[in-house]
């Protein structure tokens, strides 16, 4: 539908004059003669549908609906999904109202096709489909959601306190701060105002709260068909009514820079031709605004629209809230879902927890009834109980970071069924707690209850402990400086630096302290004080064999408790420092990306069998000798060689880039500011690489998705690393069995049919780091069953009018040339932020009765969502969800 913007509006109030007739408008004469309730019951709906294409009207059907289908339609607009002016229209009718519907529908046809007769042809580029409009009227939003623009009174708000000091008057400068809009884009609302003020004859380069609150009226109305005129008045800034490429050129570079796509800003040249090639044909050397408006409607090619009508009805068969009848029963409810959802680390955490109160309740019994207690006290009972728990904890804290056991366990045995092993480091954590505990009851207790006792005791009562004291001591330094003291003072504080620097906001660098204290925080001194657990450990037995109150060597338990554990863990080092150095690598490939991303590919040890979705240990010596730090890897089990994708984030990983920038190639032209270094075939890595060590693999969560039919797949920024291995393993695994003889499969565990991979990432460099995966996937699926989804977070959601210019592009310049502007692959990238539970929903609609699995790897703030979704949706759809998070 071409045309003057005053066509378009009369277009537009003939159907939404036609829409109004879906709710109470009475086609019979004797509409007003009913109640209320005879009204409701004798209410039907009919489908009216019809197609504008260009000049001309086609009715193409009138049908009657049930009603559930338009309680369907309202739960659709609930959820965002209307499919536009065009398309389905309901109308309401009485039980003799065939025939006047039919009249009534065509009476409007013929009056739509009278406009539109009058309206010029649009350039034969794109058809006015139901989802091209749909798509159209969710666009070209001046202000959205994320602006925090909550209506005129916070603009107003905001327009007193810039305007207190100018006079009531508002400097074009400050227009973006005004209306909610962030520093990006402070260029765009500064074309936005220019484009306003010169529509209203403004001059000046400010405006008082009236000329304001008309700027706002109208970047807030509705009509498609203002916001259409107001973007077409902001690239034609000379007003003349038509657009030139240059004019084209500097929107693009505004658009690009308010979304933080500086590849687009620097090839804006490039896509303002491609608009003037597209929407110029006769090459006039400009283009008008019924130009314009055929490229805004030309909606997305892959749409899950015509699904949203089916998820409604899924929603609404499925999903209805439950409402329990008590407090009592509410909690039963919610107390029987917490157990089938988190039944594996219910029991050991019960085992645990049991096994700990029952030590502590032996110890404090067995002390109870010693002579010990005759002059300590409580206080005796409490310390050797707290001690008790202490040497178990002490001993198992140990287990969960025995990465090749766990491995093991997870690869050779079922234990994982009932064992939840991808929370071995959660449950590190948990023990650490409860070990800072039973520390500081054991510590307060001896230090400011026992020998404080034992010093005021009477004779009488201390002839009771001379054979384990000696004579009565003179001072209370006595106890701090015996060995027990001495050893039990220096683990606590070593302790107490361990326990502070493991703190998230020391070992990832938040914490900002000024020098030299700075150098307390960071992962380097995290690692060095967590390895100060050997000097802990070699304190602690010896702590253990100089007891006060025990002499006999069998009851010293101390050594008893740490034996098995400190042996597995010591065998653990031994198999990596070994494993590590008779499987040497060789530096093939070094890639330095946009983002602060390092790519390693290496040589493939002999031997060096994986899962994908695992990961390894890497060292570089030149670095620190004794550093070792895990990786996802991201090439396939099936590749002859190995990768690793490295974010650069803390001060081991920037001494790592920095060691590999000096031997990585400027980047020549047309590399996209790439900074690379490859080995020749058959060369030696080049001296200037420095030495890499590898250990593993080790196992991971996600090396189970191929125990699923079904698997999401979610990477937020480099998070995508274990995915991708996933990814490049099921195409190859796709490809292999594509090439056996009657279709027998390869690999008989993989079960794997479907995949959704989704990837979040803030930055459009982001998307260099695995271009060549996506576009493979893209080629080699060929069964077309992995599905692909990349977001950019820092465009715009669709419909704002400072992405609207960007989706245009990215939708001609991927038919033509099949490459998405935004990720530079052939995968079509998002827009903002996915909507999870729309994501699950779909899943859930395409797979009723499958059990899926969701994999995430990514920051936590995300993680609590995914789990939450998984359970809901497992609750209450037939479809089951299993989460699962990479935990390092």
């Amino acid at each position: 539908m071409g045309g003057t913007c005053a066509d378009l509006h009369h277009h537009e109030s003939d159907i939404e004059l036609t829409d109004a007739e879906r709710i109470g408008t009475d086609v019979g004469p004797d509409s007003g003669t009913k109640s209320q309730g005879e009204e409701a019951e004798g209410q039907h709906y009919v489908e009216v549908t019809m197609d504008i294409h260009r000049d001309s009207v086609a009715l193409h059907s009138v049908k009657t609906v049930a009603a559930d289908d338009v309680d369907m339609v309202e739960e659709e607009e609930e959820e965002g999904d209307k499919l536009g002016l065009m398309g389905k229209k309901r109308l309401e009718k009485k039980t003799s109202f065939g025939a006047s519907v039919v009249q009534s529908a065509a009476n409007r046809m013929k009056q739509l096709k009278r406009l539109a007769s009058f309206s010029k042809p649009a350039p034969k580029h794109f058809e006015r489909t139901k989802s091209a409009v749909g798509h159209a009227l969710t666009g070209l939003k001046f202000i959205s959601k994320t602006d925090g623009g909550a209506g005129w009174v916070e603009v107003e708000k905001r327009f007193h306190k810039l305007t207190a000091t100018t006079d009531g008057y508002l400097p074009r400068a400050l227009f973006a701060q005004c209306l909610g809009l962030n520093k990006e884009s402070e260029a765009y609302a500064e074309k936005l105002f220019d484009t306003l003020a010169r529509q209203r004859g403004i001059q000046g380069g400010s405006i008082n709260k009236i000329q304001m609150k008309e700027f706002w009226d109208h970047i807030s109305d509705q009509s498609f068909d203002t916001r259409l005129k107001t973007f077409f008045d902001m690239v034609d800034k000379d007003a003349d009514g038509r657009i030139t490429e240059e004019e084209i050129k500097e929107i693009i570079c505004l658009s690009a820079t308010a979304n933080k796509l500086s590849n687009i800003q620097k090839q804006a040249e490039e896509y303002a031709a491609l608009i003037m090639e597209e929407l110029d044909p006769d090459d006039t050397g400009y283009i008008m605004i019924d130009n314009l408006e055929t490229l805004l409607l030309h909606g997305p090619e892959e749409t899950t629209r015509g699904e949203s009508k089916y998820l409604s009805q899924m929603l609404s068969q499925k999903l209805k809230p439950t409402f329990a009848d008590s407090a009592v029963m509410r909690w039963c409810r919610d107390a029987k879902y917490f157990l089938l959802d988190n039944w594996q680390r219910s029991w050991v955490l019960a085992l645990w927890i049991g096994v700990m109160f029952g030590l502590f309740a032996y110890k404090f019994v067995q002390y109870r009834r010693k002579a010990a207690y005759e002059v300590m006290g409580h206080c005796v009972c409490m310390a050797k109980g707290a001690a008790e728990t202490l040497k178990l904890n002490m001993a198992l804290i140990l287990l969960p970071v025995c990465r090749n056991t766990i491995t093991w366990l997870r690869n050779k045995t079922k234990l994982g069924v009932v064992v939840p092993l991808d929370d071995n480091i959660n449950f590190h954590k948990v023990i650490a707690v409860a070990i800072a505990v039973a520390v500081a009851v054991h510590s307060i207790y001896h230090l400011t209850c026992d020998f404080p006792r034992l010093l005021h005791a009477s004779d009488e009562k201390y002839k009771l402990m001379q054979p384990f004291f000696g004579d009565r001591p003179s001072d209370y330094w006595y106890f701090v400086k015996s060995w027990e003291g001495v050893t039990g003072i220096i683990i606590v504080v070593l302790m107490a630096i361990a326990f502070t620097l493991a703190n998230p906001r020391f070992r990832r660098g938040r914490a900002k302290l000024p020098k030299p204290f700075n150098k307390f925080t960071g992962f380097n001194a995290f690692w060095y004080s967590h390895h100060l657990f050997v000097i802990v450990y070699a304190l602690l037995v010896v702590h253990g064999i100089k007891l006060y109150l025990t002499k006999e060597w069998y009851k010293k338990t101390t050594w008893m408790y740490l034996a098995i554990p400190i042996t597995i863990y010591a065998l653990e080092r031994l198999v990596r420092a070994f494993r590590s150095s008779i499987k040497s690598v060789k530096i093939l490939k070094v890639t330095l990306y946009p983002g602060n991303v390092l790519s390693l590919k290496m040589s493939k040890p002999q031997g060096f069998s994986y899962k994908s979705g695992q990961y390894m240990f890497v060292n570089c010596a030149a670095v620190s000798p004794f550093e070792w730090h895990p990786f996802s890897i991201t090439s396939a089990p099936d590749d002859d060689y190995l990768s690793v994708h490295i974010k650069i984030l803390g001060d081991w990983t920037r001494s790592l880039k920095a060691k590999f920038t000096q031997a990585c190639q400027q980047p020549l032209n047309g590399q996209s500011g790439l900074l690379r270094a490859e080995c020749l075939k058959g060369d030696n890595s080049p001296s200037s690489f420095p030495k890499v060590l590898v250990d593993g693999p080790y196992g991971a969560p996600a090396q189970d998705y191929r125990e699923y039919e079904v698997v999401l797949l979610v990477g937020l920024g480099i998070g995508a690393t274990p995915m991708i291995s996933i990814l490049k393993d099921m195409v190859n695994n796709f490809k292999a069995n594509d090439e056996e003889e009657g279709g027998q499969e390869r690999v008989s565990d993989f079960k794997t049919r479907r995949a959704y991979f989704y990837w979040v990432t803030r930055e459009q460099g982001s998307f260099d780091w695995f271009k060549g995966v996506m576009n493979e996937v893209a080629e080699e699926d060929r069964r077309k069953v992995i599905e692909l989804h990349s977001y950019c977070t820092s465009v715009y959601e669709e419909g704002d009018a400072r992405s609207a210019l960007i989706a245009m592009l990215q939708s001609l310049n991927h038919a033509k040339n099949g490459v998405d502007i935004v990720s530079g692959t052939r995968v079509m990238s998002h827009f903002a932020k996915p909507n999870w539970r729309s994501v699950y929903k779909r899943i859930a609609l395409n797979h009723p009765d499958a059990r899926v699995g969701v994999f995430y790897c990514g920051p936590s703030a995300l993680t609590h969502e995914l789990r939450q979704l998984a359970l809901d949706f497992s609750h209450n759809t037939s479809t089951k969800y299993d989460f699962h998070k990479e935990n390092f």
